[in-house]
């Protein structure tokens, strides 16, 4: 076991430090432990390759990136971010609370954190301070709200898990619904208590529209809702499976975007481009990921750890707060989506070995993915949020406001511990 966590630590540690992409890292690293530790058998790494990229459930992923890239390019976050407006005029907070509503709806069909963030934030925070709203609370709300994109569903990060888990993605994304928009009311709840004790943070606007004017600006919504439908309830109800959504959901959120957003043969364009390079970098971290995994797999050090682990009877609640923890430090310096990959081979067996729910536990390891999101040095969405503002908050600045954002995150994973049905009760009713 010794050989094994030498050569696993040191290749990641020379290969990651040469500049290497970290792909290349974790397949290197891998063939090296197959060549060296499990008798000269890489030729098992191409199978495992070859079943992975083959796999159903995975092709799922491409269509929801190019799903959410069309959304981003389409104007739809404007038309959103316009009628949810007036919704909270009246409401310490504001705007505020308007970009933690479009992030959720926004969240429900891009499945992505970092595109959540840079399509509403790209609209927000130009309008929020020129009315002269604290700029680095407009940040982190935005970086908060953007890492709903990974809990919403559909999720990238529920996708991967599920394929590389083999769990049902349908019911990971029932599961992820019910804490993602927990989180969203926990948010709202911040924002409000926030800004009641400080109300310069959120200026209030002069005019206020009428009921009338906001159920009219709301039901304005119902092509972005008809496309969430579409989406979610064919899964929900086993009418597709995730990758046959997606596809329904592609061609949905093009006809939405021409229609009612300001999509163009050139905005399309740019969408499938974005996607394929986004879903190229995913691709070769899954790849390289799955050698090492297929190592990992094949020397049962799962299994290993497992047996430390129950031997030295620590139970399930201590590893659990071990496993957070290392998910806390690893999230400082790796971006979600590639911690991910890199460390459900052990995480996973481990943890479910221990009596945890690998929908549950799909979950709460999304939780904290989302938590790095926010996290400096690496922590994407500020760094998005950062440009978006011509740096105009730095991404210190960035960091401490969004805080309490971070602490909100962190306190629903202990919800979820003491409450597990908030993830577990939907796919138990609905599938």
């Amino acid at each position: 076991m010794f050989s094994f966590w030498a050569l696993l630590v040191g290749g990641l540690t020379v290969f990651a430090g040469s500049g290497l992409a970290l792909g290349a890292a974790l397949g290197l690293t891998g063939l090296l432990i197959l060549h060296f530790l499990a008798g000269g058998s890489t030729y098992v790494a191409v199978d495992a390759v070859w079943n992975v990229l083959n796999s159903f459930t995975l092709s799922a992923i491409p269509l929801f990136i190019i799903l959410g890239e069309i959304m981003l390019r389409s104007g739809v976050s404007q038309k959103i971010y316009a009628a949810l407006t007036p919704l909270f005029q009246r409401v310490p907070g504001g705007l505020l609370h308007t970009n933690i509503a479009v992030c959720t709806l926004f969240g429900a069909v891009s499945g992505s954190s970092l595109s959540t963030a840079a399509a509403v934030g790209s609209v927000a925070y130009p309008e929020m301070t020129e009315r002269g709203y604290d700029r680095r609370m407009v940040v982190a709300s935005l970086a908060g709200g953007g890492t709903l994109g990974l809990l919403i569903p559909p999720s990238l990060s529920l996708l991967i898990y599920g394929a590389l888990t083999e769990t049902s993605i349908g019911r990971l994304f029932l599961a992820g619904l019910l804490p993602g928009l927990l989180f969203a009311a926990m948010f709202m709840g911040y924002i409000f208590l926030r800004c009641l004790s400080r109300p310069d943070l959120a200026p209030r606007s002069g005019a206020k529209a009428g009921a009338a004017a906001i159920v009219l600006k709301l039901l304005s919504l119902w092509p972005f809702l008809l496309l969430i439908v579409a989406i979610m309830g064919s899964i929900a109800f086993g009418i597709a499976t995730p990758t046959e959504a997606a596809g329904i959901g592609v061609i949905a959120t093009i006809v939405v975007g021409r229609f009612w957003g300001t999509l163009t043969l050139r905005t399309l364009a740019e969408s499938f481009l974005a996607a394929i390079l986004l879903f190229a970098s995913i691709a070769f971290v899954v790849m390289g990921a799955t050698i090492l995994a297929q190592a990992v797999s094949l020397l049962g050090v799962p299994q290993s750890i497992l047996e430390a682990v129950r031997a030295a009877d620590l139970g399930p609640v201590p590893v659990l707060v071990l496993v957070v923890l290392i998910y806390l430090v690893l999230g400082c310096f790796f971006d979600g989506l590639s911690l991910m990959i890199m460390t459900l081979p052990i995480v996973v067996p481990l943890m479910v070995g221990l009596g945890y729910d690998a929908i549950w536990l799909g979950v709460v390891i999304t939780i904290l993915i989302e938590i790095g999101q926010v996290t400096p040095p690496v922590g994407l969405n500020l760094s998005v949020l950062v440009s978006v503002t011509k740096e105009k908050v730095s991404l210190g600045e960035a960091a401490v406001a969004t805080i309490p954002y971070w602490l909100i995150l962190l306190s629903g994973i202990l919800l979820l511990a003491l409450m597990p049905q908030i993830a577990l009760f939907l796919p138990s009713v609905l599938m």
